[in-house]
């Protein structure tokens, strides 16, 4: 895509007028239709400072930048890179001191990158497959033989997982075969969806925070998620911290 045509998308998916993307960017409303148009070209730091007020995630920024025929601004590294060693031993930290609740860290794409031992009570009975680093969470949830037999409230977890994909097309269509028609939800749902989830220690209700790593400047952290699972009542906090006496340590991150 052009860098007019990119910007102007970007624009109006954000449901901003230009004098809007104008006066967040510290430019004029006729220079960014000059830019739209074609017009003119933006130097490097405005196509920076026009990301920054669409407030686009970093890969969006670098596409934007490329478009505009500049190199990308931010670096995207590799988990194992050296330079990224202080945020993977944060997250084994923030993983070993959720325990005994399950928390995984997931990519973009919601591919496996990390779990603590706790998590094993949320995949038991799963088949191999789809269990363990680099498989895809939301395809573990919702497929028939991940844990989709053991949540209770298969349509509205599955809307709570389906919402949470985002442009993964090809996923969605995939995900969406595996789980039952989506009815609206009649009654109160409470303050948040749990996820209901037979175990071996009992019926499970939980619910989710994500987190992210808010001052990223590097693609691939910026991208991570850590999902930390909380107990919605008593008895899963009971059952959670029965479950801790029988599982191995934290898995640490980046280890198979």
């Amino acid at each position: 895509m052009d860098f007019p045509s990119a910007l102007r998308e970007r624009r109006t998916r954000g449901h901003l007028s230009q004098l809007d993307l104008a006066l967040r960017a510290g430019t004029t409303q006729r220079h960014l239709s000059f830019i739209e148009s074609g017009r003119s070209a933006p130097g490097r730091d405005m196509v920076v400072r026009l990301a920054e007020a669409l407030e686009l995630p970093l890969r969006e920024r670098n596409e934007l930048l490329l478009a505009a025929g500049y190199a990308p601004a931010y670096p995207e590294s590799s988990l194992d890179d050296p330079v990224l060693a202080p945020a993977r031993a944060a997250i084994d930290h923030i993983l070993r001191g959720h325990l005994p609740y399950p928390a995984l860290v997931v990519d973009r794409c919601g591919d496996l990158i990390a779990a603590n031992a706790a998590f094993d009570l949320i995949t038991e009975g799963a088949a191999a497959e789809l269990v363990g680093p680099g498989t895809n969470v939301y395809r573990l949830a919702l497929h028939p033989d991940g844990l989709a037999s053991r949540i209770r409230n298969l349509a509205e977890w599955a809307r709570h997982i389906l919402v949470r994909l985002g442009p993964l097309e090809e996923l969605r269509a995939e995900l969406t075969g595996y789980v039952p028609e989506l009815e609206p939800t009649a009654g109160l749902l409470g303050f948040a969806v749990p996820l209901r989830l037979s175990s071996s220690f009992g019926e499970l209700c939980l619910m989710t925070t994500v987190t992210t790593f808010a001052t990223a400047v590097d693609v691939t952290l910026a991208e991570l998620k850590l999902e930390a699972f909380l107990p919605a009542d008593p008895a899963t906090a009971e059952a959670l911290s029965a479950a801790a006496g029988t599982v191995a340590r934290p898995q640490e991150c980046g280890q198979s």
